[in-house]
């Protein structure tokens, strides 16, 4: 019996070590490093009309052909956003929406809720990171991703940007840690 209650003594003793291995693991951050961001946006000259390149999928732009983004600085550190999807059907799908600076030394991390039923109904659950995290000195491309690395968008002022460019901008997500086999290039 004693040898029983010693050999579970040492069970108990391995697994509380492998519980605390585990928790020590997650405490060192197991998930992916911290994401850059440019060193600063002028909003002024960010504001306009921003044409989706590509995107990685995405449930509010299913069945989005065509996209674009309009930006409105509407105060200090705030954007109005009207984003409008075109589907193969031709039908416009238009969403409202405000982002905020959410940093302003760089101006380069905002949070952004849309205005629907459910930001309505629960606000702030619907509020997402909108992190930029390349933009060309021009702000004619922009390349915007959040620090899960769930979603990342190529924007441009044109609706399309010569290859180099693109490549450019799809090796920069990749080594961010973006998952670019996934992209989703819309039809032109």
């Amino acid at each position: 019996m004693g040898r029983r209650v010693a050999a579970c003594g040492g069970g108990l003793r391995g697994v509380l070590l492998l519980v605390v291995l585990a928790l020590s693991a997650c405490t060192r951050g197991g998930g992916p490093p911290p994401l850059p961001v440019v060193g600063h946006v002028d909003l002024e000259r960010y504001q306009g009309t921003w044409y989706e390149i590509a995107r990685l999928p995405n449930w509010f732009e299913r069945g989005c052909l065509h996209s674009y983004a309009e930006y409105r600085l509407t105060g200090p550190g705030t954007l109005a956003i009207t984003n409008t999807c075109i589907s193969a059907e031709g039908n416009r799908r238009v969403a409202q929406g405000l982002a905020t600076v959410a940093d302003p030394v760089t101006n380069a991390r905002l949070e952004v809720e849309f205005d629907n039923w459910i930001s309505r109904l629960i606000p702030g659950l619907t509020r997402g990171r909108y992190w930029i995290l390349d933009l060309d000195p021009a702000y004619r491309t922009v390349l915007v991703g959040e620090p899960g690395r769930d979603y990342l968008w190529i924007l441009a002022r044109e609706k399309s940007v010569p290859p180099e460019t693109y490549g450019r901008l799809v090796q920069r997500a990749g080594a961010l840690g973006f998952d670019t086999a996934r992209l989703v290039v819309p039809q032109r």
